[in-house]
């Protein structure tokens, strides 16, 4: 290979991309390997909703919202929890540092490359019910007008106008398997030269060998993502005493090559990884009847109407309502040695409150369609993607009655059968509280509240209803599986994204950003993720780490 970089990028994600934008704008070379072929460039993000945090940003005031850097960086630091003196160390800083992001700079660096976000500002993680405790105080889910996709483009094309410049030279289906280190410095990587692939996007690639490569340059970045699709990882770091029993049956929300093998390589070659345990997995994940990838699932993102029963028929208690505490939801359900849950909900719910993760399941939006996503949120029914799934999705129970939509759940069980008597009187009791504007039921006092929020009141929440009134069914139960998603320890790192040794002295030559570095310094979101954090901590991380290379290489 004649091309010589100054920089090598291990991984085309969205952090590798980022970096690499960086590093072209500073006229450095850089080669990027991926083990995948280019149909995967921007890696997991490509995939994603496209959400991003901002603070006091101006669609926040549009909307009558006042949040603040002090009240966003108390939610994180509250929600964090950090409590290990050396592995939160950088961590915390990288806390101070990312919500400061958000507040200031954020939302023009991504203008100027032409993102755009919709007018609307989504409520996530609404928290444990504690203004000291975990969750946003108020909504910071910013939704990108073009999903996914757009945030990848918009970082895609300086980055391939590089390689058109000869500042930029990818080397596709090279899986690295060692980083070089001479005297203590990165200095370069090895690894193996994969068959050629001409697999779609996110489908399962081959493995198989055909040729060896080694590689130099004066500093290396590792951006290769975290362990999501890897359930012998997840299985092995799983916080038992934190969040109970290993899960029996997980589905993956990421694609196969989200293997997490770089951090394991990044180790061996002397960088600390710290946070293995620390993990975000959603408890509303769903089978997908049209998969992409292996066992492609995906989530439902839920609004707060929903009633949520655990696998022996028993209402969850508060605050385990949809959308509000992730790890606390998933701790209470594997509390009943059971690794599943149920929705209950209404047709009425579904189609204004069920939204479904993924580009590809928001196609009106992803694909910028003004007109077609006006019309598709205010046409009746369901949007096309969820009905799809209340259709075909095998997790889906539809029924006109209790007893029927027992039947059908005890059908799909993994576990006790549900007594029908017993979940319509749990229900029954909630609608019994729907005949006043006031409640002593602690969900329907969230729903209140979320309604109090213009964009919740007109987009994402439905005004309180009685479930048994045949005017909002059928009746809809789904069953709910564990989504392996998110790993939330990593690399860690300095605030330029430099790699540090176990003594805590930073590691010449090597940087990691995105989700191998823990979204950033080995774990920036401590125990638990506030959304939309982590495309941003992918681009905030990988900015880092290309402006502060760019500095050491020239």
């Amino acid at each position: 290979m004649t091309f010589e970089p100054d920089v090598i990028v291990v991984g085309a994600g969205l952090a590798g991309l980022v970096a690499t934008h960086e590093l072209v704008k500073a006229g450095r070379r850089v080669l990027v390997l991926d083990q995948e072929n280019r149909a995967n460039l921007g890696g997991q993000a490509f995939w994603s909703l496209g959400g991003l945090m901002f603070v006091d940003s101006p669609e926040q005031r549009r909307l009558g919202v006042k949040d603040s850097y002090e009240l966003a960086l108390r939610d994180w630091l509250d929600s964090a929890g950090f409590d290990r003196e050396d592995e939160d160390h950088w961590a915390r800083k990288w806390a101070e540092a990312y919500v400061r992001f958000a507040t200031t700079e954020k939302r023009q660096y991504l203008r100027d490359l032409g993102l755009r976000v919709t007018p609307m500002v989504g409520w996530a993680e609404r928290g444990g019910g504690a203004a000291g405790g975990h969750g946003n105080s108020v909504p910071r889910f910013h939704l990108t007008w073009g999903t996914g996709p757009e945030v990848v483009r918009v970082f895609a094309e300086p980055v391939l106008d590089g390689e058109r410049r000869g500042l930029v030279q990818f080397a596709f289906r090279h899986q690295v398997d060692e980083l070089v280190v001479e005297d203590g410095e990165v200095v370069g990587v090895r690894g193996t030269v994969l068959v050629p692939s001409d697999e779609e996007r996110g489908h399962k690639s081959s493995r198989e060998k055909a040729g060896e490569f080694e590689l130099r340059a004066k500093a290396v970045l590792v951006s290769s993502g975290g362990i999501g699709h890897n359930h012998e990882l997840v299985r092995r770091n799983w916080p038992v005493e934190r969040l109970g029993p290993v899960p029996a049956t997980m589905i993956p929300g990421v694609p196969a090559h989200v293997d997490g093998r770089m951090i394991a390589i990044t180790e061996t070659a002397g960088a600390n990884v710290v946070n293995r345990d620390r993990m975000w997995h959603y408890t509303e994940g769903i089978h997908n009847w049209d998969p992409i990838w292996p066992d492609h699932a995906i989530r439902i993102i839920p609004g707060p109407s929903s009633l949520w029963f655990d696998a022996t028929g028993q209402r969850l208690p508060a605050p385990n309502f949809p959308g509000f505490d992730t790890n606390g939801s998933l701790k209470a359900i594997l509390a009943t040695g059971h690794d599943y849950s149920w929705f209950v909900l209404t047709q009425t719910i579904l189609e204004k409150e069920f939204m479904l993760s993924g580009s590809e399941q928001n196609p009106d939006i992803t694909g910028k369609d003004l007109k077609r996503t006006l019309a598709s949120r205010a046409a009746k029914g369901a949007p096309g993607p969820v009905d799809a799934f209340k259709q075909h999705g095998v997790d889906f129970v539809v029924a006109q009655d209790v007893p029927a939509l027992v039947e059908g759940m005890n059908k799909l069980s993994r576990g006790p059968r549900i007594d029908a008597a017993e979940l319509e009187r749990q229900i029954v009791a909630r609608d019994l509280e729907v005949g006043n504007p006031y409640s002593k039921d602690l969900q329907l006092m969230a729903v209140a509240n979320a309604r109090r929020f213009i964009g919740d009141r007109l987009a994402r929440v439905v005004k309180p209803h009685r479930f048994l009134d045949p005017a909002h069914g059928p009746l809809i139960a789904v069953r709910l599986n564990i989504l392996t998603r998110k790993t939330l320890g990593g690399v860690q790192t300095t605030l330029d994204s430099q790699a540090v040794r176990a003594d805590g002295s930073p590691f010449p030559g090597l940087y990691a950003a995105g989700e191998v570095a823990g979204f950033g310094g080995g774990g920036v979101h401590g125990y638990n993720a506030l959304e939309g954090t982590f495309l941003g901590g992918c681009i905030f991380s990988g900015r880092a780490a290309g402006r502060a290379m760019a500095r050491a290489v020239g």
